[in-house]
C-alpha cells in the first residue's frame, strides 16, 4: 500500500506569498456558477490555491465538443453523459484532497438558494448567455456579494467585476439587451417557445487565461479585510479584455451604477429560521411563519419561480395539468410528446401561483415542490410589513 502522505496544502509555496493568507484561503467559500470550459479552469485554479469550499453550479451534461478545452473532463465522461457539476467537483478533489467541492445539478436562479449565496465570500460566474449573467447579478446583489464574469470567444477573453455600490451588470445593458432578456423572461401567462443559442468558437488558451484572472481577482476578494489588500489593484468598477490575435490586453473603466435600478434590492435584515426547510409542506410551513414573525397574515412571494398548476394550448383549445415550478416547464413540455408537438404551432397559457398563502390549494406540496430550494430566503409579505426569512434547516447540507 502507498504511504500515506502527511502535509498541509500549501505550505513552503504560497506560504511564501507576502499576501497571502493562510488561513483565511482555507476557510474561504466561493461560489462558481458554470462548469464548462471557463468553470474547468476556475474550480481547477481554486483548488489548487487550496481554497476550502468550493460549490459548482450546472445543469448540463457533458458532450463530446467539451473535451477540446475543459481540462477536467474525460472521454468516458461525456459517453457517460455525466454531469459537468458532478465530475469537475470529482476531479478538483482528486487534485486537492484536502478541499471540498460540492456540486450543484440544477438552475443557478431557481434551485440554489439565496442562502448559499450570502454564506460565499465571493462567486465567479463562467457562463455562456447574457440572461444567466443578469441572473447571477440579481441573485449575487441581492445577497450582498461581489461577483466576478467571465466571458471568451474565438483568442478572446474579458473579465469583469460586479460589486454593490461600484458596478452592476444589468446597469450596463442596452436598451436592446435588456428587450431581449425581457422576452425571455417575461410574458409570465405564456409559454414561448425558445431556440437554444448556437456554439461559440473558443480555445483552451482564452479559457486558461481568463479563467486564471478571475480567481486572481476572487483571492483579492478573499483577502480583503487583511493589510494585503494595500498591495492589490483590482478590476472592481473594470473590464480588462485580453485579444489574442493581436497579443494586447486593456483595462477599461467599466462601471455603470443608476440609482433606480431593480438589481440594486439588497435584502438586509435576514431572519434565520432554524425549524424552516424546502421539505416542510406549504401549511406547515406557513404555520411556523406565523409563529415566527408573530404576524396574523403571511403571503410568499415567488419571486424566482411561479407555481404552475395547469398549462392551456390556444389551437386545440386543451388543459394540460403539470403541477411543477416554471423553471421546469420548457423540460416539461420537451420529454412530453403531445404537448413537444403543440409547442410548434400554437401558445401555452400558464396558470400560475406567484403568491402563496393559506388560500392556496395545495397546501400538501412542499416548499421544494412548488419551486423554492434548499437554504433559500424567502420574501414574506405580511400586515406588519414585508419580512426575509432565511431556510435555515437546511444550512447542514451545504456545510
Amino acid at each position: 500500500m502507498p504511504t500515506e502522505l502527511k502535509y498541509e496544502w500549501g505550505d513552503g509555496v504560497f506560504t511564501l506569498l507576502s499576501w497571502f493568507k493562510k488561513e483565511k484561503v482555507r476557510d474561504a467559500r466561493v461560489l462558481v456558477a458554470g462548469a464548462g470550459a471557463l468553470g474547468n479552469e476556475v474550480v481547477k485554479n481554486l483548488a489548487l490555491f487550496g481554497v476550502g469550499h468550493i460549490y459548482v453550479v450546472d445543469f448540463d451534461q457533458i458532450e463530446i465538443t467539451n473535451l477540446t478545452r475543459s481540462v477536467l473532463f474525460r472521454e468516458e465522461d461525456a459517453v457517460n453523459h455525466a454531469y459537468k457539476a458532478e465530475i469537475v467537483a470529482k476531479r478538483a478533489m482528486e487534485i486537492n484532497p484536502q478541499i471540498k467541492v460540492t456540486p450543484i445539478v440544477g438552475n443557478l436562479f431557481s434551485e440554489v438558494g439565496l442562502g448559499l449565496y450570502r454564506s460565499v465570500d465571493v462567486v465567479i460566474g463562467c457562463l455562456d448567455s447574457r440572461i444567466a449573467r443578469y441572473l447571477l447579478n440579481r441573485l449575487s446583489f441581492r445577497a450582498g456579494k461581489t461577483w466576478i464574469d467571465g466571458s471568451i470567444e474565438n483568442l478572446t477573453g474579458t473579465v469583469r467585476v460586479y460589486s454593490p455600490g461600484v458596478s452592476c451588470y444589468e446597469c450596463g445593458l442596452s436598451r436592446e439587451e435588456f428587450t431581449n432578456i425581457m422576452l425571455r423572461t417575461g410574458c409570465a401567462d405564456v409559454v414561448r417557445n425558445q431556440g437554444s443559442a448556437g456554439r461559440v468558437a473558443t480555445t483552451p488558451i482564452s479559457a486558461s487565461i481568463v479563467g486564471a484572472l478571475q480567481v486572481q481577482e476572487a483571492m483579492k476578494v478573499i483577502h480583503l479585510d487583511t493589510d494585503a489588500t494595500k498591495q492589490f489593484q483590482t478590476l472592481q468598477g473594470k473590464m480588462l479584455r485580453y485579444e489574442g490575435m493581436t497579443l494586447t490586453t486593456n483595462i477599461y473603466r467599466f462601471a455603470s451604477w443608476k440609482n433606480t435600478c431593480p438589481a440594486h434590492d439588497q435584502w438586509d435584515n435576514v431572519i434565520p429560521c432554524e425549524g424552516l426547510s424546502a421539505e416542510l409542506t406549504v401549511a406547515d410551513a406557513l404555520a411556523l411563519l406565523h409563529k415566527t414573525l408573530d404576524t396574523k397574515t403571511v403571503e410568499i412571494n415567488m419571486l424566482n419561480n411561479k407555481f404552475i398548476d395547469c398549462i392551456i394550448s390556444d389551437q386545440p383549445e386543451k388543459e394540460f395539468r403539470v403541477m411543477i415550478p416554471e423553471s421546469k416547464l420548457d423540460d416539461h413540455i420537451k420529454r412530453d410528446a403531445e404537448l413537444r408537438q403543440l409547442s410548434y404551432r400554437t401558445l401555452f397559457h400558464k396558470h400560475f401561483f406567484e403568491n402563496i398563502d393559506e388560500s392556496f390549494p395545495y397546501q400538501e406540496l412542499t416548499l421544494r415542490q412548488i419551486g423554492i430550494p434548499a437554504f433559500d430566503v424567502v420574501q414574506v409579505s405580511t400586515e406588519k410589513g414585508v419580512f426575509y426569512v432565511e431556510l435555515t434547516a437546511d444550512k447542514p447540507l451545504y456545510e
